[in-house]
């Protein structure tokens, strides 16, 4: 991923590309989604496919001095797809003007699913035959830029999530339901932690729960193929399409049926599925109560039933379907309506039998805006047969609505180092304190190694940088193409009190950044000795205070001194006229400020990486000093079924672990809030213009 930090601006890049060209073909958007998807399936799998096919070549065995050819097989056992020429990408985007392009992607869509029989009838084909050849060579090439070529790891399958979440963002197919934002599905799947078995989705979508369920078994350097077995069900049949393509592009193979689980169960998996994982839809309040009442899968019985023989909401139809899937060691994690959690009336009763069932184990409660076409909370519930007897009639109540991540104006996420902190609550409350111990001890080094990046990066050729002294120098160079126009002024004109700021904020920066690089290496020969038992690690992280209080002070010099240096150039450009002096080159002086703007830049990123670590171990360590599961106001409380019960057998964690205490910020980030006041404001123009542009055209259509 190193290779590819910009891989956002990337990302949006090719997004806007693709759907610009939507406006070169007769497709709307959701009849644009499916041929572009497939595009983006083959150039993923193609990523995939070059990333193994060396490594299975070079072991492929010899007879009689010819090597064996390559098979399909040996792509699955490495999470890869096997492609024919036809269907590898450069050959695509390799073809002439005269070519049929939209007859090559079909001929290499059907070679796909000559080897594939899971996905025969799935790929994008005659889709293409309405874009315009131009248009689709043009496509080929936006999704195949240069810098992805050489690109590690899993790039395009995070480019085709990103695909995936803006054509759920415009509601593109089947309202944007098909996708689970990645964060709550990959939480799901590593509280669960499926390391072999049955998963099920009954509401599988594009199959997120799988793929992440892979992801999880190849963390634990295991081949997903070999240990897990996919079974989904899904009534839309482009949604299945989506799916079956999502898993292919990985290397894995599920039987994904087309059927509504509200009245049918093809896989006939009551009682044997070692995983549940789901998003179903919420607040369904039109499935027949007299065609379920007799489902097997309703071994809690039938919430409401309304006077149209309908079930009142199918929230709670699903949680019985995902309590009756499971073996008697099984768990579950799914998404839910935060209404359901405290529902009255029949659902309640229903609530009731499944918390005496001793099967409920923990609910995660999500703020608002986590999903990409709907704003409201919802909640993510876990069930285990299997609960240690100890914690049979107790549920762990987790209040997540406070850990989030700004990502755009109106979607929220996780960051990897918040859900590793509600994955470390987790750990706690099964007993797991060798792993809590683990996260601190390697966010504690983490800190560390970024404070040392600082000043001992590798860069090319292995040689060390350092980052701090190449700012320093980076300044001085602005300065000395300001000096020969400097040294012509005199001490008493408007340019003097900023240089006298500037070199007096410089000798402080310079002696700072001295003393930060002495106190990381020192810092880090004592970690190299360092315990890690709880109360170790404890000590540690307040020793290491200092350097992450010394990082953020450096920020705010570094950020000062360009100011103060931007300001001496206005300065004299403005009241001193230095653009009229032969002396002041313009063009040089430009060169630096930019140059001296960018390793500012690169410095503060890596400074304030220093801090960032220090505060997640901090984060853990203050709320569980022990290093063990205790309740915490505001975020976790371990709840008994007597609590339940006179709370109305209510599963909503707010309503036991209280309001979080308002923590002061002492170390305010302005340049954050200003970005985040920034994505406001574009995220309105956005609106404004797409607003403007529905007015137009309805004038239009009005003949007005």
């Amino acid at each position: 991923m190193s290779q590819l930090e910009n891989i956002e601006a990337i990302e949006k890049r090719l997004w806007n590309a693709a759907d610009t060209l939507r406006a070169n073909s007769n497709y709307a958007s959701n009849e644009y989604f499916m041929p572009v998807m497939g595009l983006i399936f083959l150039r993923h799998a193609y990523s995939r496919y070059l990333n193994v096919r060396d490594d299975i070549v070079a072991s492929l065995p010899q007879r009689g001095g010819k090597t064996r050819e390559l098979t399909k097989e040996d792509f699955s056992q490495k999470s890869a797809i096997f492609l024919r020429e036809k269907a590898q990408f450069d050959y695509l985007v390799a073809l002439k003007d005269s070519d049929d392009r939209a007859k090559a992607i079909i001929d290499a869509m059907e070679s796909i699913e000559a080897d594939y029989e899971t996905l025969r009838g799935a790929l994008p084909k005659t889709e293409y035959q309405e874009l315009d050849n131009a248009v689709l060579g043009q496509l080929l090439r936006t999704l195949n830029p240069e810098e992805l070529k050489q690109a590690s790891g899993d790039i395009f399958g995070r480019i085709y999530e990103y695909f995936l979440t803006q054509f759920a963002d415009l509601k593109a197919h089947d309202g944007g339901e098909f996708f689970t934002p990645v964060s709550l599905v990959s939480l799901i799947a590593n509280v669960l932690e499926p390391e072999r078995g049955v998963i099920l989705d009954p509401a599988c979508g594009s199959g997120g729960m799988f793929v992440q369920s892979a992801h999880f078994v190849e963390r634990l350097q295991a081949n997903p193929t070999e240990r897990l077995t996919f079974y989904g069900m899904e009534k839309n049949p482009t949604t299945i399409r989506l799916a079956k393509m999502n898993l292919s592009v990985h290397g894995l193979e599920g039987d994904i049926q087309k059927a509504i689980t509200y009245y049918e169960d093809p896989h006939e998996l009551v009682g044997k599925a070692d995983f549940v994982m789901a998003n179903p839809p919420f607040n369904v309040d039109e499935v027949d109560a007299d065609k379920i009442k007799r489902d097997p899968r309703l071994p809690l019985g039938l919430p409401g039933v309304n006077k149209g023989g309908k079930v009142s909401n199918g929230n709670y139809l699903w949680i019985s379907y995902f309590y009756s899937y499971l073996n008697k060691s099984g768990r579950a994690g799914f998404v839910m309506s935060s209404q359901a959690s405290s529902a009255g009336r029949d659902e309640a009763k229903v609530r009731r039998k499944l918390i005496e069932t001793g099967a409920v184990d923990l609910m995660i409660a999500i703020r608002s805006n986590f999903f990409y076409t709907r704003t409201v909370p919802c909640e993510l519930w876990f069930l285990n047969r299997a609960k240690p007897e100890d914690y049979r009639d107790k549920v762990l109540m987790l209040d997540a609505r406070n850990i989030y991540r700004k990502v755009t104006r109106k979607i929220y996420d996780f960051s990897p180092e918040q859900l590793q902190n509600i994955l470390a609550i987790v750990w706690l409350y099964r007993g797991q304190g060798e792993r809590f111990i683990e996260l601190i001890a390697r966010y504690l080094g983490q800190a560390l190694a970024e404070a040392r990046a600082c000043f001992r990066q590798k860069g090319e050729a292995d040689q060390e940088v350092n980052l701090l002294a190449g700012y320093i120098t980076a300044l001085g160079l602005l300065k000395k193409a300001m000096q020969p126009f400097l040294d012509t002024l005199t001490g008493d004109e408007a340019h003097a009190e900023t240089l006298g700021q500037l070199e007096a904020a410089s000798q402080t920066f310079t002696l700072d950044v001295e003393a930060f690089c002495q106190k990381a290496d020192e810092e880090a020969a004592k970690w190299e000795k360092q315990q890690h038992s709880n109360e170790a690690l404890n000590e540690a992280t307040g020793l290491l205070a200092p350097l992450s209080e010394a990082s953020r002070d450096l920020v705010r010099q570094a950020d000062l001194l360009y100011k103060l240096a931007v300001r001496l150039v206005d300065v004299c450009e403005n009241e001193l006229a230095a653009k009229d002096s032969d002396l002041w080159v313009s063009r040089d002086i430009t060169k630096a400020r930019k140059a001296a703007d960018t390793a500012r830049q690169t410095a503060i990123d890596q400074l304030k990486a220093v801090r960032y670590f220090h505060k997640q171990a901090v984060w853990l360590t203050v709320r569980f000093p022990d290093g063990v599961l205790r309740d915490v106001e505001g975020l976790v409380k371990l709840v008994d079924k007597a609590d339940l019960e006179a709370n109305d057998w209510s599963l909503t964690p707010g309503r036991y672990v209280g309001v979080s205490p308002e923590e002061e910020d002492e170390g305010f980030d302005f340049e954050e809030a200003l970005r985040e006041i920034h994505m406001e404001l574009e995220g309105l123009n956005t609106e404004a213009v797409e607003l403007a542009s529905k007015i137009a055209r309805n004038f239009k259509e009005l003949g007005i």
